[in-house]
């Protein structure tokens, strides 16, 4: 995702200068406690404080920003669907110290979607989570969207909630070429969290971004993210594991540096003496481009794994496959960046099956030892995702 600090400044200054309520009254209340009962009315904005309870027989509609706040929890049943307002301000943001806990089941899994009546990638903001676990630097981070609303700290088991079962469908909306969000952002978010199971098809940006912290994420699934699949900054630290992405048959991207995998070991390569870059594992991981072999640079992936600007990878059991390519000027693995290459401890395996074979690598393969395009990997099992109804 590409940044604009200038901009950023002037955005958290403006926005959400009127304060916005969620449509029910809020009382005193401990963390876990609903002192109002679930929320039954079907307009969600505002500020969350206290615990609330969403109503799963509800199809609640995001009218704008909803905020849990630090001390807030918001509980979402098995089963809810949010359909959001088309726009870049309607989004769901967890600050630090809030709560967030979807509850979905494989059989009745949590959705958030558009409210358009021709839904489309863009439409809408996504999930957002502010934690407070370390940053690449031990620095602290503005949200992107809200430069106002700050991130990381020392705490590596923070806990921002638990999310199981969710679908996330046409996020990404922009307010400009170099602010917008991805389908799940998780800004420092800590490995006391739980994040597994998770849906992300059609997004306009990144399927899912870590902006350091520990968190760890199992069972993911992303379907036609206009950019990275999986994208990694400012120091994450921890696992994605059983990760899925897919181009489908005729899909166009309108990014030029779309990839599987693009991970930055500090932000935005601009701090490369910062201790604890960008140290993570992804494990059983399949990238999978069902495109017809092209010319055309919209259907062809720039990268299938970046690793760059410091970051170490440990990349276990990864596969790429399908009937696309990469660019011409592209590889299976590049580690080169102008801000600096990858670490060169990484430990990489990925098997390659594209039947529209590029250069495999794009750096010295001596100067990475442990770096190694090879046969034997199966990647990510489809089982993981049967709860989504995907065909694969």
């Amino acid at each position: 995702m590409k940044k604009n600090k200038f901009f950023l400044q002037f955005l958290g200054a403006v926005a959400l200068t009127a304060s916005v309520v969620l449509t029910s009254c809020e009382k005193e209340g401990k963390e876990g406690d609903d002192p109002d009962g679930p929320v039954a009315e079907n307009s969600l904005s505002g500020s969350i404080t206290n615990a609330k309870t969403l109503d799963a027989s509800v199809v609640y509609l995001l009218d704008g920003p909803l905020i849990v706040e630090e001390g807030g929890v918001l509980n979402i049943p098995a089963g809810t669907t949010i359909k959001a307002k088309k726009g870049f301000s309607n989004y769901i943001l967890v600050l630090q110290g809030g709560k967030i806990n979807v509850k979905g089941t494989a059989e009745k899994p949590v959705r958030m979607t558009s409210n358009a009546a021709k839904p489309e990638a863009g439409d809408w903001g996504g999930l957002i989570i502010n934690g407070r676990a370390p940053l690449a630097g031990g620095t602290t981070g503005s949200t992107e969207i809200n430069s106002a609303y700050t991130y990381g700290g020392t705490n590596a088991a923070d806990n921002s909630g638990s999310i199981t079962y969710l679908i996330l469908e046409y996020t990404g909306a922009r307010s400009s070429a170099d602010v917008e969000h991805n389908g799940l952002t998780l800004n420092g978010v800590g490995s006391g969290t739980v994040i597994e199971n998770i849906y992300i098809p059609h997004g306009s940006d990144d399927g899912v971004e870590f902006f350091g912290g520990s968190v760890n994420v199992k069972n993911l699934l992303v379907v036609n993210s206009d950019d990275d699949m999986f994208d990694v900054t400012q120091g994450w630290n921890g696992t994605l594991e059983n990760c899925y992405g897919i181009w489908t048959a005729g899909y166009s991207s309108t990014e030029s540096d779309a990839s599987g995998v693009e991970a930055d070991g500090n932000f935005d390569g601009n701090f490369p003496d910062h201790s604890n870059q960008s140290n993570f594992t992804i494990k059983n991981m399949t990238i999978d481009l069902k495109l017809a072999a092209s010319s055309d640079p919209a259907q062809q992936m720039n990268n299938v794994l970046k690793i760059r600007r410091g970051a170490k990878a440990n990349i276990i059991n990864a596969l790429v496959k399908g009937t696309g390519s990469v660019k011409s000027a592209g590889a299976i693995i590049d580690m080169t960046d102008k801000k600096g290459n990858g670490d060169a401890t990484s430990t990489i395996s990925i098997t390659n099956q594209l039947t529209s074979n590029p250069a495999e690598y794009k750096f010295g393969e001596d100067t990475f030892p442990n770096v190694k395009v090879e046969a034997g990997n199966s990647g990510c099992a489809t089982s993981a995702f049967f709860w989504t109804g995907y065909s694969f």
